[in-house]
């Protein structure tokens, strides 16, 4: 199920607790629990609703404009089928947050090592983890595609070999592409690969850019901009006036800016 990223910003504050679909099955069960890119998101009801049953209350529920925009949306695909009614709630942070960051000791290693290495015996291309990794070591925040012709594979079958590698907490996403997490450098170091990333000047130091998205990513990036202290260093009209940034990710900013006791340069918007 896709959910735009205003609209996941918007469950996790609790602004929106339902969603609707056309499907001709449900295709969630109650319970189900997303990852998403603001952490867990469980469904909590799927429900068959009459299209002419709707409201102005659930647009709001929804997040829609109105009534009338939800009701178009529903109708833009796919207009034969029934209406389903999605009950959404924040259910926390992403568990493999936690993972990633937990330097693993000599014990977890062995058993990180051992998954690794089945992962490299299933594999009908032959080994793969390790050169993954250290790929993603050298080249971070590089396009999936860009990756996947360095290891002469296709896109889909590249990002898919790194969700299982990001299961174990060992990479993590970003707006674009990835990143080796402190789980996975350890792997790599306990057995010795040579690590570029290592000869590397060390990173900017202080808090990361929230995900924003990637257009707005490369519009800050471009602007030597890659921590949250360089973006309080700007005005709000600033941040908006760059091709890219549009009202998400400023809000995402701004969000992120609070929590990290910052603002703008010239103050709450």
């Amino acid at each position: 199920m896709q959910i735009r990223p205003a609209e996941l910003a918007a469950i996790r504050a609790g602004d929106i607790d339902v969603a609707f679909r056309r499907w001709d099955r449900p295709r969630l069960k109650i319970g189900t629990r997303m990852r998403t890119a603001v952490g867990l998101v469980e469904v909590t009801s799927v429900d068959p609703v009459p299209a002419e049953s709707l409201t102005a209350a659930d647009a709001r529920r929804a997040g829609a404009a109105s009534l009338a925009a939800l009701r178009q949306g529903l109708d833009r695909l796919h207009p034969e089928r029934p209406v389903y009614r999605i009950g959404l709630r924040y259910a926390g942070a992403d568990p493999r947050q936690a993972l990633r960051e937990a330097v693993p000791d000599t014990a977890e290693i062995d058993a990180i090592v051992a998954g690794l290495d089945r992962l490299d015996r299933a594999s009908p291309t032959g080994p793969w983890t390790r050169t993954t990794l250290l790929l993603i070591d050298e080249l971070p925040a590089t396009r999936a595609p860009d990756l996947a012709q360095r290891m002469s594979r296709d896109t889909p079958s590249f990002k898919l070999n790194v969700r299982k590698l990001k299961e174990r907490g060992l990479t993590e996403s970003l707006d674009i592409g990835y990143r080796l997490s402190a789980r996975g450098a350890a792997v790599l170091d306990h057995e010795g690969h040579p690590r570029p990333a290592q000869a590397r000047s060390a990173p900017e130091p202080g808090t990361p850019l929230p995900h924003i998205g990637a257009p707005a990513t490369r519009a800050l990036t471009a602007h030597g901009v890659v921590r949250l202290e360089q973006v309080a260093a700007l005005s709000e009209t600033e941040v908006k006036a760059l091709h890219g940034v549009g009202p998400y990710a400023v809000d995402r900013l701004r969000t992120a800016l609070t929590e990290a006791g910052l603002t703008f340069r010239d103050g709450p918007g």
